[in-house]
């Protein structure tokens, strides 16, 4: 609508003051009574949780026992048990070889072909052969010797056989030694 000089002004809406803090709350009402909320399974639910510690701690026992039988009394009918970790499997102990001091044994071999065979690093046998008629038989010496040197053999000793050099322990040296005096030797490739 226009506003005529002899019209009234529009009255200005009422002023609203804010209300006191807790006023602009709905007003309270009692609660309705009702039963007990129970929840059902519970009493099943402390049950489990008891019957699974309990599990859980029979299976620890079980472990420890199983762990402690693995490992075995410790008696001293054994005193090599004594030595080892508890748990571990037995086993014989791993017997411990001294250094063996190894020479150079330089061997005549009745066969003179036989070592133009032979090269230094190759491993042989040596066996010695006795004279049958004195009723002597084959025997080896030596396993799994390493071979060193293969001289060149001289022109006129094919007939004594040739000289090889074996790297054997000191008491099989000997041993080598003094077979060569009494018997043919002869060198099997290993």
């Amino acid at each position: 609508m226009p506003l005529t000089p002899s019209s009234p002004a529009p009255a200005a809406p009422p002023l609203r003051l804010p209300l006191p803090l807790g006023t602009d709350a709905p007003a309270t009402c009692e609660v309705p009574l009702f039963a007990p909320v129970r929840v059902r399974g519970g009493l099943y639910q402390l049950q489990r949780l008891v019957r699974q510690r309990r599990r859980a701690v029979a299976a620890g026992l079980a472990v420890t026992a199983a762990a402690l039988v693995a490992a075995g009394p410790r008696t001293a009918a054994e005193p090599h048990r004594a030595e080892r970790a508890r748990g571990h499997p037995v086993t014989e102990p791993a017997r411990r070889h001294g250094s063996v001091r190894m020479v150079t044994a330089p061997v005549r071999i009745s066969d003179a072909a036989t070592v133009r065979l032979l090269r230094p690093g190759d491993r042989v046998d040596v066996v010695a052969a006795e004279d049958p008629s004195a009723g002597g038989g084959a025997r080896v010496l030596a396993r799994g010797v390493r071979v060193t040197r293969v001289p060149e053999p001289l022109e006129d000793a094919s007939e004594s056989g040739a000289l090889v050099v074996l790297s054997v322990p000191r008491a099989m040296a000997a041993r080598l030694v003094g077979a060569s005096a009494t018997a043919r030797l002869a060198v099997t490739l290993c």
